[in-house]
């Protein structure tokens, strides 16, 4: 059995939020959850890796590298995706090495994934790197570029009833999601990205350089819920995801879709939505690097 095997695309489902801040401004929430793809590959990562698997293995390289921190859900999808392919595999992780390792690191390496650590100042170099290891078949680190653009817009695939959304959102890091979902949307959405890293407004041009120049104004990046920054937190977005588990039955990670979603509320609330506009949350998963939280996740403690 191959990765593209392992799937469970006829596992996601696209679940309807209820809530009275939805009914009181007229919208109606669906969420469609990419979480139930796979545990590890698990979301909207192995969308974005495919192509790049695939070009790697027809190119007939042995060994793949890839870039990612130390709870980075693309270098745990990317050591199991190459293990699975017989891929010698690489990751560059951001920052020296600590001195215990985190369960995502943990579990890459288990997966025969070579750690090499770099610091911030050497990490920023990505270039340097990739011409010092020429054998090396680079994917960036979260999938960017056209050929993760290209599987990403295969999501949507995935949704019945698209045409009936007027916006679709969804988390953004390297916007590789948002831009493949702006390219296969139809000409009504708008798609907007909730970006999780603080005050990076070069990000809206990266996406756009990867969007389709009759989609580009279908694009819409907001930068006011990262919560503090990348991977930071606060205990209002930890109640948050424990309220959605109690009452949606929804898990989120604490990276990306929690604060998304809480976007979405947020905005809801603000009446920025038109009334009677249907909304689809693309859940991008990642659920794996809640672990470092698991005594403060409802969802995690059974």
């Amino acid at each position: 059995m191959n990765l593209q095997d392992e799937m469970h695309i006829d596992d996601v489902i696209v679940q309807q939020l209820s809530n009275e801040s939805f009914l009181n401004a007229g919208i109606n929430i669906d969420v469609l959850r990419l979480d139930k793809v796979h545990s590890i590959v698990s979301g909207n990562k192995w969308f974005k890796l495919k192509y790049y698997l695939q070009e790697a293995i027809q190119k007939k390289f042995t060994a793949v590298a890839t870039f990612g921190g130390a709870f980075s859900n693309h270098i745990l999808a990317t050591a199991y995706a190459c293990n699975k392919y017989d891929l010698k595999c690489i990751g560059f992780i951001r920052g020296e090495a600590p001195e215990h390792y985190s369960e995502t690191l943990k579990d890459a390496q288990s997966l025969n994934m070579q750690l090499q650590f770099l610091s911030r100042k050497a990490y920023s170099n990505k270039k340097k790197i990739t011409e010092e290891n020429k054998l090396l078949f680079f994917i960036p680190e979260g999938g960017y570029g056209a050929t993760g653009v290209k599987g990403a817009a295969e999501i949507l695939q995935l949704t019945p009833n698209l045409s009936t959304y007027n916006y679709i959102i969804c988390a953004a890091g390297t916007g590789t999601m948002l831009a493949g979902i702006a390219n296969a949307c139809l000409p009504h959405q708008e798609c907007i990205g909730i970006s999780v890293t603080k005050n990076n407004f070069s990000l809206e041009n990266e996406i756009l350089f990867l969007v389709d120049e009759k989609a580009k104004h279908r694009v819409k990046l907001l930068h006011d819920y990262h919560f503090g920054g990348y991977a930071k937190y606060n205990q209002q977005l930890i109640d948050f995801m424990n309220n959605t588990w109690i009452t949606q039955n929804l898990p989120l990670d604490f990276v990306y879709t929690a604060k998304a979603l809480y976007a979405i509320y947020q905005l809801a609330e603000k009446k920025y939505f038109n009334r009677d506009s249907k909304i689809l949350f693309i859940h991008s998963g990642g659920l794996q690097g809640n672990r470092s939280l698991r005594e403060k996740l409802n969802f995690l403690l059974s």
